[in-house]
């Protein structure tokens, strides 16, 4: 299956902004439908945000709608998350996911995951 490899995590201040991203390593990677998610120690991995293959199709939890988004660049076989006004409790460590079908925030609906990438908000 894809292998996945998020980058662009870090130490971010409060109110700071970040942006992640994730590189498929099959050709047709663009047609995949790719979510990212996060977990922090002693949480669960939750789902926040989602993009269907052609971007015809974006999902975000309501914890990070509005300041988060999701886009990706075919080009590049590569999907991002922009993250602004970032805040302590967006501290994690943040997954890419895709599947070839599901393209939703449920972390079942995904067989292929990346090794995570760490975000810390602190001052």
């Amino acid at each position: 299956q894809v292998q996945l490899v998020e980058s662009g995590g870090g130490l971010v201040l409060p109110g700071g902004s970040a942006t992640l991203a994730c590189v498929g390593s099959v050709i047709d990677f663009k047609y995949y439908a790719v979510g990212w998610f996060r977990q922090a120690p002693g949480n669960e991995r939750e789902g926040i945000a989602s993009i269907l293959t052609d971007a015809d199709k974006i999902f975000y939890a309501d914890s990070v709608k509005g300041r988060f988004t999701i886009s990706r660049d075919d080009a590049k076989n590569t999907v991002y998350l922009q993250m602004n006004n970032l805040m302590p409790e967006d501290t994690a460590i943040y997954y890419c996911a895709a599947d070839r079908v599901y393209g939703g925030l449920n972390r079942a609906g995904y067989p292929n995951w990346g090794h995570g990438t760490q975000v810390t908000v602190s001052a």
